[in-house]
C-alpha cells in the first residue's frame, strides 16, 4: 500500500536534498510494515507531488525523546519549533526516510484529477492515483 503525505514545501525539499532523515507526525500509519511508497504532496504554495521515499522504520516517543534521538536529523533548526508542533500531544512518531526519489517533473494533481483533495496529514492510496503518479517522466533519483 502507498501513502500520499501532505508536507510543508520546506520540509519536502529538505527530504529531497537528504538534509532531513526523519519526518515527524502526531498520527502513525495503521500498519507501517505494509507501506511500500510514501509520496510527498508539497502543500501550499507548491501544491504538487514532488517525490517519494520508502519508510525505513517508525519510532514512537514523547516529543522530548524524539527530539533527543532524532533532532539532529530532523531538518528543523529550532527545538522550540519542533516542540510547538507537538504542543497538544504526549506522543509523537518519527518516520525514518529511505530511498528518496525526486520527480523530474512534479505532478500537479489538481490539473489531472477532477476531485483531488489534498490530505490533511496523509491518506492511504489503493491505486486510485497510480496512473497520475507513474505516468510520464516523473520518477528519477536525486
Amino acid at each position: 500500500m502507498d501513502v500520499l503525505l501532505s508536507i510543508k514545501p520546506e520540509f519536502a525539499e529538505k527530504i529531497l536534498g537528504h538534509e532531513k532523515r526523519y519526518e515527524f507526525r502526531k498520527t502513525p500509519f495503521r500498519d507501517p510494515s505494509i507501506i511500500e511508497t510514501v509520496y510527498m504532496y508539497a502543500s501550499s504554495p507548491v501544491q504538487e507531488i514532488v517525490g517519494s521515499f520508502s519508510l525505513n522504520s517508525v519510532s514512537e516517543g514523547t516529543p522530548a525523546e524524539l527530539w533527543r534521538k532524532f533532532g539532529s536529523d530532523s531538518g528543523i533548526d529550532q527545538r522550540s519549533r519542533f516542540m510547538d508542533y507537538f504542543a497538544d500531544t504526549d506522543t509523537g512518531y518519527a518516520f525514518e526516510v529511505a530511498d528518496v526519489q525526486r520527480f523530474t517533473e512534479p505532478v500537479d494533481p489538481q490539473q489531472r484529477v477532477d476531485d483531488f483533495r489534498p490530505p490533511v496529514s496523509f491518506q492511504y492510496l489503493r491505486g486510485e492515483y497510480d496512473s497520475l503518479i507513474h505516468s510520464g517522466p516523473n520518477s528519477g533519483s536525486d
